[in-house]
């Protein structure tokens, strides 16, 4: 996915938990997408090394 899909879906998260009251959840979600994106980022450099 591009960066700027990214963007999008963070600012209508953002606005929709803003309207819910569920702050706290939109940032844990934040972090859970964050380190999920950095071990499919490290998983695909390793696919990627070992194809060599």
């Amino acid at each position: 996915m591009h960066t700027w899909l990214y963007t999008i879906y963070t600012i209508v998260l953002g606005a929709l938990s803003f309207f819910t009251g569920e702050i706290v959840t939109f940032v844990m979600l934040g972090f859970i997408l964050l380190t999920l994106s950095n071990i499919n980022h490290n998983l695909k450099k390793l696919v990627h090394s070992k194809g060599k």
